[in-house]
């Protein structure tokens, strides 16, 4: 439940351990985590502008020993141009339907996220796919998520999972059939995301961690402009590559 007393100078914060790194492999990271106790929207939202990001009940941003690689990075919604390539990925799936769900579980979803899981990131944390730790990792029970099925006819073909805040969207995780890449629909559910905020009138869509030198990183940045936020100075940097 939304508690209006919830403010910045009243949450406590809690660090992880250390546990090896899913991006740069070679190093290990840890998390700064907000009390999930009291985490609501509006507060997710102040987070967010400071560069945290949730994973199911958890609402966190790095906080490495000697590594700040981990760049949140905005795009606005406002100023957003699309380049060539988008805009062919924005044509290529205009045949597909769009349909906005509450979050709640469904088998359809869980094994179109299972056999994603299986072939983008064999071997990962998440492989093999179960459905309590994909529920856990997609849902929150604070938190407004959608759920934004892309059908082609009846066959669910990409989920985005998707976090309204009260200044934007974020972009929490995006599955598709990985038989269906050459119509990439993770730049497909960008691009909707970015669409449906500025129909909403929202400023931002939120794209999560961007790390420079993590190959499959690489996407992010090309949404542009965008803005990346530099911890050192506690703001975000506008950038446009």
């Amino acid at each position: 439940m939304s508690n209006p007393h919830n403010s910045l100078h009243d949450l406590r914060m809690f660090l992880t351990t250390d546990y090896p790194c899913s991006y740069l492999p070679s190093r290990l990271a840890r998390n700064l985590v907000a009390d999930p106790a009291v985490t609501d929207t509006p507060l997710y939202t102040q987070l967010a502008t400071l560069g945290f990001r949730r994973s199911g009940e958890h609402v966190y941003r790095p906080h490495c020993r000697g590594c700040m690689a981990c760049r949140s990075l905005r795009v606005p919604t406002a100023r957003f141009q699309p380049n060539r390539a988008q805009r062919r990925v924005w044509i290529r799936n205009q045949d597909l339907q769009t349909r906005v769900l509450e979050a709640e579980f469904q088998d359809e979803h869980f094994e179109l996220f299972a056999r994603y899981i299986q072939a983008r990131h064999s071997g990962g944390g998440m492989d093999p796919a179960n459905p309590g730790n994909y529920w856990s990792f997609v849902a929150s029970r604070w938190c407004p998520t959608w759920l934004c099925e892309f059908r082609h006819g009846q066959t669910l073909l990409a989920v985005a999972v998707v976090d309204r805040l009260d200044d934007g969207l974020s972009a929490v995780y995006t599955f598709f059939d990985p038989l269906e890449e050459v119509r990439g629909l993770g730049t497909f559910a960008i691009l909707w995301q970015i669409a449906e905020a500025r129909q909403l009138d929202l400023d931002w869509v939120y794209l999560g961690y961007w790390v420079e030198p993590c190959v499959k990183m690489t996407y992010k940045a090309r949404f542009n402009p965008h803005e990346i936020f530099v911890a050192e100075r506690w703001g975000w940097v506008a950038v446009n590559r």
